[in-house]
């Protein structure tokens, strides 16, 4: 318990500096920013807002309050992260978890990194920093890549570099956002996985992937039946499309009789499975030809 409270008591005199109103630091050239920037001080819980970039939307009550019992048992073991953005007003670039546990066991404060940035930084950081930190379920990670490109205008690649992951995972996690809302609200509840989203993905009809997400909820599928599944379904509809495009019209003998007799010769006829043909008319000499045309001007 001595080392908890060690730890609770780092960077106070640092506090007390922040809450200086005629040394206030605003900027890294600020005169003693050198000592707050970098360094893990105790800062007021009332002094931090929520970061509105934080990708995180869902909290485990149960989690949070485990949380909360270890945070009283052994302290604050990491610090969190905020920004500074004006006197003794901070707001939360990570570790919203370790805030709203301090917050439910009556902490007044809580170590805490400071740094200073613009929007872009912060919410490079609260993103970055969370994909690779946090437990974030599947559908808040794909969101926090797809803010990173709309938000900061990332290409796939930089942002590759930026999380450490390869361009092929970040791909995966975007496509589920293409998924119909009820099954992305699935793979955040836990009823089916990240791999099972995948599967589903490569239906494009919304109605056909809830169907298929009904079956595998209620028959508690695996990945690899999914998979199974949703390769059926994909032929059962090719199958049908080639059914719809097979025509039933073709040309009998009394057709090809009537052709010939018009003509004056043998007329060659031919039908394609999806209806579409062609048709021969041979000629034998300029004058055979000349004949032809006269029937058909006629």
């Amino acid at each position: 318990m001595t080392k908890a409270i060690k730890k609770q008591a780092l960077g106070r005199g640092l506090s007390a500096l922040l809450k200086d109103p005629d040394n206030d630091i605003n900027s890294v050239n600020d005169k003693n920013a050198d000592k707050v920037v970098g360094t893990i001080i105790e800062l007021d819980l009332e002094a931090i807002e929520i970061n509105p970039f934080q990708p995180r939307s869902n909290f485990n009550e149960e989690a949070l309050q485990e949380l909360a019992a270890s945070i009283k048992e052994l302290g604050v073991i990491q610090p969190i992260t905020v920004r500074k953005l004006d006197f003794n007003k901070y707001q939360l670039i990570s570790g919203e978890r370790r805030l709203r546990a301090s917050k439910l066991i009556g902490l007044p404060t809580i170590p805490s990194y400071i740094r200073i940035a613009n929007d872009n930084e912060s919410l490079v950081m609260a993103l970055v920093e969370n994909i690779q930190r946090h437990d974030l379920d599947p559908i808040e990670i794909a969101l926090s890549y797809q803010r990173l490109i709309e938000e900061i205008q990332l290409t796939q690649e930089q942002m590759s570099e930026r999380v450490g992951k390869k361009r092929s995972t970040i791909t995966n996690y975007l496509r589920l956002l293409k998924l119909d809302p009820i099954i992305q609200t699935g793979i955040r509840d836990g009823f089916i996985s990240m791999g099972h989203g995948r599967a589903i993905i490569n239906i494009e009809n919304q109605d056909a992937q809830a169907d298929i997400y009904q079956k595998i909820v209620s028959q508690n599928l695996s990945v690899r039946e999914t998979e199974v599944l949703v390769k059926n379904y994909q032929e059962g509809v090719k199958g049908t499309s080639k059914a719809k495009k097979t025509s039933s019209f073709a040309i009998d003998a009394e057709q090809q009789t009537a052709f010939k007799n018009f003509f004056g010769a043998k007329v060659d006829v031919k039908v394609a499975g999806n209806g579409k043909g062609k048709i021969t008319i041979p000629f034998h000499s300029e004058e055979d030809f000349n004949r032809i045309i006269k029937l058909i001007n006629t």
